[in-house]
């Protein structure tokens, strides 16, 4: 089955890496390995599911089908298929009680993150979250500087509606260091996040 993006740009499969070697003996899964963000997350999702940690998967992309062959009258196979936008976020879940809604973005900038990574319809479902009483946040990835970060998205928020006002296009990496949680890559999970809504559902207690 064929699938393309709406530029008409060709999907290719990703095939996640085993974390078995060739004897069968288990590997040492380590953080940041030249991983994509959603590839650590998805690993770390895993990890918090198989431990009875949370609950937590990415949500699927909605498809546009396209073609469809009937080779019988009980069968359709698809052939051809876009991708279409997605009209959320990239991950929702549930953590002790908590509904957990995050996006994740990764940028290859050393000093700035372009808000132009976000998209008007995301923030406003990030405020409908937020309106009933869900965490949310996204997971930033700076990817030369092998750094990740966790911004609540109260703070997102406010860098969005700056730049609406005429303000600045992207985010200085001072900014994001102060209005973020810093977390480090790892292994078991991949990428530690539950810790950082730890503090998220702490600091909402003292409010």
């Amino acid at each position: 089955m064929k699938f393309n993006y709406p530029d008409g740009r060709k999907f290719k499969q990703h095939t996640e890496p085993s974390n078995l070697t060739t004897t069968g003996a288990k590997k040492v899964i380590f953080g940041d390995r030249g991983m994509r963000l959603e590839d650590e997350i998805n690993e770390s999702n895993k990890y918090y599911r198989a431990h009875d940690i949370a609950v937590i998967y990415k949500k699927p992309t909605p498809i546009q089908i396209v073609k469809v062959d009937y080779p019988k009258r009980s069968k359709a196979v698809i052939k051809e298929a876009y991708f279409r936008q997605a009209s959320t976020t990239d991950y929702n879940g549930v953590y002790q009680g908590h509904y957990l809604d995050f996006e994740a973005k990764e940028t290859t900038n050393k000093n700035t993150f372009p808000l132009k990574n976000f998209h008007q319809h995301q923030i406003d479902h990030l405020r409908a979250c937020e309106k009933q009483g869900g965490i949310c946040f996204v997971i930033i990835k700076y990817v030369t500087l092998k750094r990740y970060f966790i911004m609540p998205a109260q703070k997102l928020f406010v860098h969005w509606e700056a730049q609406r006002n005429n303000g600045p296009k992207s985010i200085q990496l001072s900014e994001v260091v102060n209005d973020s949680y810093e977390i480090t890559a790892n292994y078991n999970p991949t990428l530690p996040y539950i810790e950082t809504i730890n503090k998220l559902i702490e600091s909402r207690k003292e409010k």
